[in-house]
């Protein structure tokens, strides 16, 4: 039975996925009484399954309280229904990080997560292109505000460009860790081609930025050669499948008559499977050299690190909101190039109903409504586009207190993560890294499919960042046979 629990959190944000991302809220309702029947099982058949540790009461508090708060802004919301499908969804991600804190405890489980959403993320993605690459094939349902992006099976382009930084980071962590069998090197490594191509096929700058921050913060938290080598082995091999798709429309914005994109597919296929192919090669080569040594960072590398993905973050910010959004934004790659974005028009709005109601908000749900009234571009949005952003419009201080609350719960236990289990965290860190950088751009608190895989991430750090006494001793993992240097 524990395995069977096991297997639906690990996969089911997969599954969610391919229900627009769980982001209605019927689809939601259903998860969230699925994730709670984990916990029930988690607590029936895990000794002494609830957590002790104050990090993890921090964050499940924060959590559990943000949910309750949440669900009582249905006295002053604008709309109560929508304030109470925000607090359902709230109740949803208390259940996956409270069934991920009980049930991924033991180091066997806690070695199946990264492959098991790395694997969703690639399932994912691989369904979005395949349509792009096999046009005469498949045909998936399309939305004229995609433009022509990667939206499918998600529906939001941004939201599967965020899956497949997850995904990717999670890749490269793999490619890079000794301790994992050299099969399974070498798939992490052949899988970052085509989730470098999902990723850059959604266009979405966002997201890219959330890549390139947990991969800076991959690197500090698993300060080893073989890292860095499984590092530019998934960067070359994401950055040869993008420039492979690049100079075709059909591939990258689904134009041109159907015998020219299946043309062009055809050979953006080919090349994306020589590129796995030599990724994978690539990977066993170096794989089989050896010669595991660690990287000299600087002292204050992880703060430095920091550092630099929240001045990237604030200088695009600063930046971008100098830019007119008059003119529409181009389909394709011209989109990388440019820092223009309606998000400047909803984040003042959302400022502007935070000042009306600073101590509790609007409401959850009332950032819309607000957007009706005093929305200076003709533009439909149901959410603000910036999760910390949002929560201070909608549940004010109180809310984003709850908030930091949370984050800082995460973050404390990833630390003690880290420190206990250098290696068997390092994954989950930056992949939850590259989370919070994409979380206040975007909507991904929305979108189940997404910020599921980042609560399981978490509630496993969380776990592993337990006091010793408090919960299983973790084994340390020796580098399988098959990982080991050949002469």
């Amino acid at each position: 039975m524990t395995f069977a629990a096991r297997l639906v959190l690990l996969g089911g944000a997969t599954v969610l996925a391919f229900y627009s991302g769980g982001y209605f809220s019927e689809q939601q309702a259903w998860a969230g009484l699925v994730a709670w029947a984990l916990v029930a099982v988690g607590i029936v058949v895990v000794p002494s399954a609830l957590p002790r540790g104050r990090y993890a009461w921090l964050a499940l508090g924060a959590l559990a309280l943000l949910a309750g708060w949440t669900l009582a802004s249905i006295a002053w919301a604008p709309i109560a229904g929508s304030a109470y499908h925000a607090g359902q969804l709230v109740v949803l991600y208390l259940g996956v990080l409270l069934a991920a804190v009980i049930l991924l405890r033991s180091p066997g489980a806690q070695q199946a997560v990264e492959p098991a959403l790395a694997a969703g993320a690639l399932l994912v993605i691989g369904y979005g292109i395949s349509e792009r690459l096999l046009p005469g094939l498949l045909h998936f349902a399309r939305s004229t505000s995609a433009q022509g992006r990667l939206e499918q099976p998600l529906t939001y382009w941004n939201a599967m460009g965020e899956l497949a930084a997850l995904g990717f980071v999670l890749c490269a962590r793999m490619a890079g860790d000794r301790t994992r069998p050299l099969r399974l090197r070498v798939a992490a490594a052949a899988a970052s081609a085509p989730l470098g191509m999902g990723l850059y096929l959604s266009f979405s700058r966002g997201a890219l930025f959330a890549c390139v921050a947990g991969l800076v913060a991959l690197i500090v938290a698993a300060p080893r050669r073989e890292q860095l080598q499984g590092i530019l082995v998934a960067v070359c091999a994401g950055v040869l499948a993008a420039l492979v798709a690049a100079p075709f429309r059909g591939v990258t914005s689904l134009a041109d008559s159907l015998a020219t994109r299946e043309r062009q597919g055809a050979i953006a296929l080919v090349a994306l499977v020589a590129i796995v192919i030599a990724a994978g090669a690539a990977q066993w080569l170096l794989a089989r050299r050896g010669g595991a040594r660690e990287l000299r960072l600087p002292r204050h590398g992880p703060w430095a690190a920091l550092a630099v993905i929240c001045a990237g973050l604030t200088l695009a910010i600063a930046v971008g909101a100098k830019e007119s959004t008059g003119a529409p934004l181009s389909a394709g790659a011209g989109r990388l190039v440019t820092f223009q974005s309606n998000r400047y028009d909803y984040w003042k709005v959302a400022l502007r109903a935070f000042a009306a109601e600073p101590l509790h908000g609007v409401g959850a749900g009332g950032w819309a409504v607000w957007w009706l009234r005093y929305r200076q571009i003709n533009d439909f949005a149901q959410d603000a586009h910036s999760l910390p952003l949002q929560t201070l419009a909608e549940l004010g201080l109180v809310g984003i207190a709850l908030l930091a609350a949370l984050v800082a719960g995460i973050a404390l236990a990833a630390r003690a993560a880290h420190r206990i289990a250098p290696g068997a965290a390092a994954g989950a860190i930056a992949a939850v890294v590259a989370y919070a950088a994409h979380a206040p751009l975007d909507w991904d608190w929305q979108m189940p499919a997404v910020t599921i895989v980042a609560l399981v991430l978490a509630g496993m750090l969380v776990a592993q960042g337990e006091p010793p006494a408090e919960r299983a001793p973790l084994a340390v993992r020796a580098p399988p046979r098959s990982a080991a240097p050949h002469a």
